[in-house]
């Protein structure tokens, strides 16, 4: 929810501990699920609240919104990272074949090798 990993958990855990100390700590914990699911049950409230008055055009207001998240996918970082992390075999051919390399002939003796002017 909050991207909070299992270390972050518990340093937070132990930090609690520290601050409140071992017989406050479970009652601390226990006010603060229930705060976090009064603010859920409030959010899901006020969802269901929007849909039941804007009927279809709750929809409506929420595709732009998916659009913007589609937008927020061209991150060139995400898209690395998923271009890296991808899994997926390479394209091959229609007729099956997979990609051979190009066949290079060897230098004849005496003959120079090929220059690119613009790559040096």
């Amino acid at each position: 929810m909050f991207g909070f990993s299992l270390d972050h958990l518990m340093v937070l855990l132990v930090a609690g501990l520290f601050v409140l100390g071992p017989e406050r700590l479970p009652e601390s914990a226990r006010w603060l699920a229930q705060a976090v699911r009064r603010v859920r049950g409030f959010a899901s409230g006020a969802q269901e609240q929007l849909r039941a008055e804007l009927g279809p055009e709750f929809q409506e207001l929420r595709k732009p919104l998916q659009d913007l998240k589609v937008l927020r996918e061209f991150d060139p970082r995400t898209m690395v990272s998923r271009y890296l992390l991808d899994d997926t075999a390479p394209e091959r051919p229609a007729d099956g074949q997979a990609l051979a390399p190009t066949a290079v002939s060897p230098l004849r003796p005496g003959e120079r090798a090929p220059i690119d002017p613009d790559a040096t």
